[in-house]
């Protein structure tokens, strides 16, 4: 069944040393209607990014020469894509950092390949560049808390002096489920199901690693924050009033 909810021609970007796993996704989510662009390794992948920049990269971390954790880095500072990392590197310190990284899920070898599917359909649909030929809206959702101002619509959110502050995918998508539910409290497993629409145990402290990083841009401190709380054994607590304006 096509998803509406997703443009035909969302361009996909393999990045993985085994030709196999190359040739196998893209004949399958070439399948699916999406777009796709193989890449052997680092250089390969900033080639392409550099010509026909993907909506979505699908990385591996274990590659030849260089690690994908440093193309995770590289990716979340010069690109504007959804990055799922696809390893058979199932550490959760890899996991950890990949995520702290900007990562926006998280899938080890072997996988399902309609779990994958869908996984890349969520991130899509949740990324400003799921669709990039869609018309803009007369209709803005803008909200105000504490000194920040976050425009829904068009995914931004600035300081009270209009500085942008750039967010990832999951970092935006974190802060809305806060901001729609103000004062609070919200579980791990409650927040993992509004993110990713499954069930958090696979890996919990995937919300602690976004908690943690969205912290470090909002918070005047985030070793001790004021706006996030953690509540013990519960969960997290948005505590700032909002406003929509």
């Amino acid at each position: 069944m096509t998803d509406l909810a997703l443009p035909a021609a969302s361009h996909l970007l393999i990045v993985d040393d085994e030709a196999d796993v190359r040739a196998l996704l893209q004949r399958y989510f070439s399948g699916q209607g999406f777009r796709v662009t193989c890449a052997e390794g680092g250089a390969s992948m900033r080639a392409v990014q550099a010509t026909d920049p993907a909506d979505l990269v699908l990385l591996d971390l274990g590659l030849p020469g260089e690690d994908g954790l440093e193309l995770t880095r590289y990716l979340r500072q010069h690109c504007h894509c959804g990055v799922i990392i696809v390893t058979g590197r199932g550490d959760s310190i890899d996991r950890v950092v990949g995520l702290e990284l900007g990562a926006d899920d998280y899938v080890a070898k072997p996988f399902e390949l309609r779990e994958l599917l869908a996984r890349v359909r969520s991130v899509l649909r949740r990324s400003a560049r799921a669709v990039p030929g869609a018309a803009p809206t007369s209709v803005r959702e803008v909200v105000v808390f504490a000194d920040f101002r976050l425009d829904r619509t068009a995914r931004r959110l600035s300081t009270a002096d209009d500085r942008e502050i750039a967010l990832t995918t999951g970092e935006f998508d974190l802060l809305c489920v806060f901001l729609d539910h103000p004062n609070h409290v919200l579980s791990r497993d409650t927040l993992m199901d509004r993110l990713h629409g499954r069930d958090a145990g696979a890996f919990d402290r995937a919300v602690d690693v976004q908690v943690g990083r969205l912290r470090r841009k909002i918070e005047t401190d985030a070793a001790t924050p004021e706006l996030i709380k953690s509540v013990r054994g519960a969960g997290y607590l948005f505590t700032a009033p909002v406003r929509k304006v």
